[in-house]
C-alpha cells in the first residue's frame, strides 16, 4: 500500500509520526482543507504529468491550475495529464493520494511557485486519507524536488 512506503519513507528521517491519518477522505483539495480545518490553497496538491514518455509530479498550492502557455514553455511540451491507470503504474501512488514521496525511480518532482507564500502546506502521503505538514524547505527536502518551476495561474 502506498501510505505504507511514505511512511517508511518518512521513518528513515525520523518524521513518521508527523504524518496524519484521518477518518474522511482528503483525496480533493476542499476535502482535505476541511479535514484538516485549513485554507484549501495550503493543501500542496500533486499534479501528475507525462513528457516524453516520462512521468513527471508538479507539487501547487490547492488554488493554482495549470497554465498551459507557462507549461509548455518550462517542459517543452503540451500539459498532458496522466490517467488513472498510468499515474499508479508510472508514479506508485494512486490518484486521489499522490504525493512526491516514495515515488518510483525516474520520476521528477517539481515544486511550483505558488507554494512560496506559505509557510507550511500539507501534500497528501500516498493515500486518500492522509496528509503531513512541512514548512517550504523540508518539502524540498523530502520531495527530492528537481527544482522550482513557474506553471501555475488564477492563486496571484
Amino acid at each position: 500500500m502506498s501510505i505504507e512506503r511514505v511512511k517508511e519513507y518518512f521513518r528513515a528521517f525520523d518524521m513518521e509520526e508527523k504524518i496524519r491519518e484521518f477518518e474522511v477522505s482528503s483525496a480533493t483539495v476542499l476535502l482535505a482543507a476541511k479535514a484538516l480545518e485549513c485554507a484549501p490553497e495550503r493543501i500542496a496538491k500533486t499534479l501528475s504529468f507525462a513528457v516524453d514518455g516520462v512521468a513527471i509530479l508538479v507539487v501547487a498550492a490547492g488554488d493554482a491550475k495549470i497554465d498551459n502557455h507557462k507549461y509548455k514553455a518550462q517542459f517543452a511540451a503540451k500539459a498532458k495529464m496522466l490517467s488513472p491507470e498510468e499515474v499508479t503504474d508510472l508514479v506508485g501512488h494512486a490518484v486521489g493520494g499522490v504525493c512526491p514521496f516514495a515515488v518510483k525511480e525516474g520520476v521528477e518532482v517539481y515544486l511550483d511557485v505558488s507554494l512560496k507564500r506559505f509557510e507550511t502546506v500539507f501534500p497528501a502521503c500516498g493515500s486518500a486519507n492522509s496528509a503531513i505538514e512541512l514548512t517550504i524547505p523540508e518539502l524540498e527536502k523530502y520531495s527530492g524536488y528537481a527544482g522550482w518551476v513557474d506553471v501555475c495561474k488564477g492563486y496571484e
